[in-house]
């Protein structure tokens, strides 16, 4: 494993989404100040396209989806309900908006066709529009149309590995097993582990418990399984009163980890 970058605006990240052409989308939230960020970079170099972007609404926006260099924000329909509302198309090479519909409500992309809807009294309308530019594209029967090809546009999660719970009583890889019981009973571990096991590499993080008692701290390591060496150790957050929620996962090569919830660090896996 090798250190590639970090990047960090001293907020709190939210959301790590990587682009199918090489970029990585960061959401940064302030709840406190009620702000909302958006940066832009390389995924494998870290060099910013942009950073703390800010779209029209402070803080109640999201996004529902990337595709192409686009990203498609949602509003909510009234603040700290989950509803969302209208959509918003930005461009992220040429940083600017290029349509957006108060209306309508995301769906899904299909090819180039965004699949929407308005809500009804009674049920919805739905509507295909053309991605780029939000134009309506006149269609007979798009309602059935949506039915056949939502599950052929669900999310591609291909090359994506996430953690799994360490459980001794279930675990069938003898050498998964020993490695981290080994772990759990030589580091005073508290709760529980979560791995990931990419052929002969364990890559795996723990709460560590301090001689105080009162605090733990969140380790992160990778050991080659084949000879049980360790090849890289992080301290991901330190002074941790409550367990921290899964702080890594892999995308192709690269490893993503979470510090102190405000800090990425980017890692690359030999091949």
């Amino acid at each position: 494993m090798k250190k590639l970058y970090t990047f960090s605006n001293k907020k709190q990240i939210w959301r790590l989404l990587p682009t199918e052409t090489g970029k990585l989308v960061i959401e940064e939230r302030d709840p406190e100040l009620k702000e909302v960020f958006f940066s832009c970079i390389d995924i494998r170099t870290g060099k910013k396209i942009f950073n703390k972007l800010m779209i029209e609404e402070k803080f109640w926006i999201g996004i529902e989806k990337i595709s192409k260099d686009i990203i498609f924000f949602h509003k909510f329909r009234k603040p700290d309900m989950p509803r969302h509302l209208g959509i918003i198309a930005f461009d992220i090479l040429k940083q600017k908006i290029l349509w957006k519909n108060e209306d309508y409500i995301f769906l899904f992309i299909y090819n180039d066709d965004l699949f929407c809807y308005k809500e009804k009294f009674e049920g919805r309308d739905y509507f295909k529009l053309n991605y780029e530019t939000g134009e309506f594209i006149k269609d007979s029967d798009i309602a059935n149309e949506v039915i056949a090809l939502k599950d052929k546009s669900d999310e591609n999660l291909e090359g994506y590995y996430f953690t799994k719970q360490f459980i001794p009583e279930t675990e069938s890889n003898e050498e998964l097993k020993k490695i981290l019981s080994e772990e759990r009973n030589q580091n005073l571990v508290s709760g529980k582990i979560d791995y990931i096991l990419l052929q002969n590499l364990l890559v795996f993080s723990f709460h560590k418990i301090l001689p105080s008692g009162n605090e733990k701290r969140n380790i992160f390591k990778a050991v080659d399984i084949d000879n049980g060496k360790v090849i890289f150790e992080e301290e991901l957050n330190r002074g941790v009163k409550n367990f921290v929620p899964d702080s890594f996962f892999i995308k192709d090569n690269l490893i993503f980890l979470l510090k102190e919830k405000t800090e990425l660090l980017v890692c690359s896996i030999k091949e």
